[in-house]
């Protein structure tokens, strides 16, 4: 037992200290979205589509935007809601100017190259098959509490 110990004690302490200074914290993100919106400000697009985002006047309802007001709640954050087309909001995922987008986007979107989506949920009131909400590419924390979340509320 000495002599193994004495064998791979050097090459166990090399390896230890190579993966404890890649400084991998998995999920992280790269604008620190999730860490701004705890306690702060979860701003939202909103494109309307039928029972799940209804737009009236400035207001946002439906199913979807329900969730969300919940979502932000159990982060201790305050919705601010922008409302536009697809393209808008993706726009606005991309330039930092939102956190989050809702309308009635599915898995097909063609959007997927410039934004991250969360897995598709099929049982939103509203939904006429599996729906996804958009987040900004590279915020993985973030991504991770919002399907968090709706994994544990949202019966997939």
């Amino acid at each position: 037992m000495g002599r193994w110990r004495r064998v791979w004690s050097v090459p166990l302490l090399v390896l230890s200290l190579c993966v404890a200074g890649c400084g991998i914290t998995v999920p992280s993100d790269p604008q620190g979205t999730l860490d701004r919106v705890r306690g702060g400000e979860l701003r939202v697009g909103a494109s309307p589509s039928g029972g799940l985002v209804i737009i009236d006047g400035t207001g946002v309802g439906g199913s979807l935007a329900e969730i969300v007001d919940d979502f932000a709640a159990s982060v201790d954050a305050e919705v601010t809601w922008t409302i536009g087309s697809e393209e808008d909001l993706v726009d606005g995922l991309e330039t930092g100017a939102l956190d989050l987008a809702i309308g009635g986007m599915t898995d097909a979107t063609p959007w997927s190259t410039r934004v991250a989506v969360t897995r598709s949920y099929d049982s939103i009131p509203g939904a006429r098959g599996p729906v996804v909400l958009f987040a900004p590419l590279g915020e993985n924390a973030w991504l991770a509490a919002l399907e968090g979340y709706l994994d544990r509320e949202v019966a997939r």
